[in-house]
């Protein structure tokens, strides 16, 4: 019986420390299909269009971690419909790789329409680059 009550606690412990919490709303990735690697400390910029001044204000600024990821834009506790830009700056990413690059910055603009979550990655080389909505 002793056992049977660690191994459930250690159980629900493992449960509780490790569950994601989907906080955010928006989330991103970068990968490198030339090397097939992610890239990490790239800096994405999050804007939000404001469709009766016709411009673009600034909502939030992060790096992308070890695994080419940002996890955390929009707290998903409010409402986040509208217009949105992601500026994913990759010049110094290539410069530090001595790859040149025809993109020194790459802007994705979308909307947000409802209250679920919403995933825009980019597959990126030197010479192209392609966004989806992925989940």
């Amino acid at each position: 019986m002793k056992k049977l009550i660690i191994t459930s606690f250690l159980a629900v412990f493992s449960t509780v420390i490790f569950a994601q919490k989907n906080n955010f709303q928006l989330s991103s990735h970068i990968l490198d299909i030339s090397k097939g690697t992610p890239v990490s400390g790239v800096t994405i910029q999050l804007e939000q269009y404001n469709e009766q001044t016709k411009k673009w204000s600034l909502i939030d600024e992060k790096q992308t971690d070890v695994n080419g990821r940002i996890t955390d834009f929009l707290n998903s506790q409010k409402s986040n419909l509208g217009i949105y830009k992601l500026t994913y700056f990759t010049a110094d990413y290539f410069k530090k790789s001595g790859i040149d690059s025809f993109y020194p910055f790459i802007e994705v603009v979308f909307q947000i329409k409802d209250q679920n979550h919403y995933h825009v990655p980019i597959t990126l080389s030197a010479y192209g680059y392609s966004t989806y909505r992925g989940n």
